[in-house]
């Protein structure tokens, strides 16, 4: 059951995308690459202002359970700009999971802090352009390279698909070592890091967008390495259940706001004598987004329990984000079905929301790369059931 604690915000946090947010749905400074910095400031004040900015941090630096969190974040998902005036949004959920975890004081101090308090966004640098047979879902083809030079470490390499790179003050760069994989903090803008160019994508939620970028002899002091070299990708593990199922949370959130709109559509439209929703054809869509909708709920809650247990629940959130991602995609693709020639315009959020969710199946991992990793623990339990 969820607790009074979790219930509280996420009543406020709904009333606050819904009251306050909502209405900037049509600001001509959510662009393509998207929302501008002075859009997100100017939203994160009113956050501030309503108590939900960083909600899912309490004042004393702790976290919400993951079974609470889930409760907060899909109601900031109501919007697509929800979570960024929340600051509940990707990448920096994630970044400031993982700072609160494995970060040392100093780096919480100088890192962390910027991002709870919503005066800066962040920006995660591991994906490597494909082209260049660098890393995306397989990590360990990872071509960054980082070297030691007295008490600095020097990087070197490129990276593709970095979200929010324009615009962050924090970086989180991954590289590779003698060692292995290494993880440091840096301050942004830095001249050594420099972006290519910003892509066009389907997406368009995220400010600053999706970026290509070099990186050139950047030197970082050693004690801004995340930990010690070699366990980069150890670190990366304690991020990555997590991340991948806050973003079901929030897509969630955006599925249950075009479910209401194309519900709201479907039983006033008039065609052929009665309402939309009382020909078979449309209602049983609305009725199978509620199943969905229900089944993703479920899926969450059930992942974030284990998650809550200690456990990295790498499993479970691969099984997480395959089911609910897909489940998404079927809800976003029914309610502008649903709308007809209405769906597919920008006049309501659901054109966007449809957009949003066929990007997320890649997101944290394809659909393709779950299957594949869950098919080859199916094999390994066989085996080992045999073998004992």
């Amino acid at each position: 059951m969820p607790t009074d604690r979790a219930i509280a915000i996420a009543d406020r946090v709904d009333a606050f995308v819904r009251g306050q947010i909502i209405p900037y749905e049509k600001d001509p400074r959510a662009t393509s690459h998207g929302p501008t910095d002075e859009l997100v400031q100017e939203m994160r004040d009113l956050a501030r202002a309503a108590g939900v900015l960083t909600p899912h941090i309490l004042p004393d630096g702790s976290h919400l359970t993951q079974r609470e969190t889930a409760k907060v974040l899909i109601r900031s998902g109501l919007s697509p700009l929800g979570p960024l005036a929340c600051n509940t949004m990707a990448p920096d959920e994630g970044n400031m999971y993982l700072l609160g975890h494995m970060a040392s004081a100093e780096q919480k101090a100088r890192f962390l802090a910027p991002l709870v308090s919503g005066a800066a966004r962040s920006a995660f640098f591991m994906t490597e352009p494909a082209t260049e047979g660098g890393a995306g879902s397989d990590p360990s083809m990872m071509k960054t390279t980082c070297e030691p030079d007295g008490n600095h470490w020097v990087i070197n390499g490129r990276k593709a698909f970095i979200t929010g790179a324009e615009g962050a003050k924090v970086g989180i760069v991954m590289a590779k070592s003698a060692d292995g994989a290494c993880m440091f903090l840096v301050d942004l803008p830095d001249p050594a890091i420099r972006i290519e160019r910003v892509l066009e994508t389907i997406d368009s939620s995220m400010p600053g967008g999706h970026a290509v970028v070099a990186i050139d002899n950047l030197r970082v002091p050693a004690d801004q390495m995340l930990g010690k070299s070699g366990e980069g990708f150890q670190y990366a593990q304690v991020r990555l259940s997590p991340a991948r199922l806050s973003h079901c949370m929030r897509w969630l959130g955006a599925c249950i706001r075009a479910q209401e709109i194309a519900t709201a559509y479907a039983c006033q439209r008039m065609a052929f004598g009665k309402l939309l929703v009382d020909h078979e054809g449309v209602g049983f869509m609305l009725a199978e987004n509620l199943i969905d909708l229900k089944q993703c709920e479920l899926m969450i809650d059930w992942c974030a329990g284990v998650l809550d247990t200690g456990s990295l629940g790498t499993t479970e959130s691969s099984m997480a984000k395959v089911a609910v991602s897909e489940a998404l995609m079927r809800v976003a693709d029914r309610c502008v079905q649903v709308m007809g020639g209405t769906g597919v315009t920008g006049d309501t959020i659901v054109e966007q929301v449809f957009r949003e969710v066929r990007a997320f199946r890649i997101y944290d991992g394809p659909t393709e790369v779950h299957k594949w990793s869950l098919a080859k623990k199916v094999k390994r339990d066989f085996l080992k059931a045999q073998a004992g």
